[in-house]
């Protein structure tokens, strides 16, 4: 995973409920086009990134260290 990887917490699952989790923190891909869609592209429970409606992830913040443990275990 590469260090600038934004990682986010899904506040919203409708519709997706075998896909993510409410409350579970996620891997965001960059994906500048789909953000101007009010989409977001993750790595979902499948393992795989897909685009989900943006509305449901808030970013959050991490100590670095925290941050990389995550990002190892993606």
């Amino acid at each position: 995973m590469s260090k600038s990887a934004q990682l986010f917490v899904c506040i919203e699952n409708h519709g997706y409920a075998a896909s993510l989790e409410r409350r579970k923190i996620y891997v965001a891909v960059q994906d500048p086009d789909a953000e101007t869609q009010g989409l977001l592209r993750v790595i979902d429970e499948s393992g795989d990134d897909y685009l989900y409606p943006k509305n449901f992830f808030r970013p959050i913040e991490l100590p670095q260290a925290l941050k990389k443990a995550i990002l190892a275990a993606a």
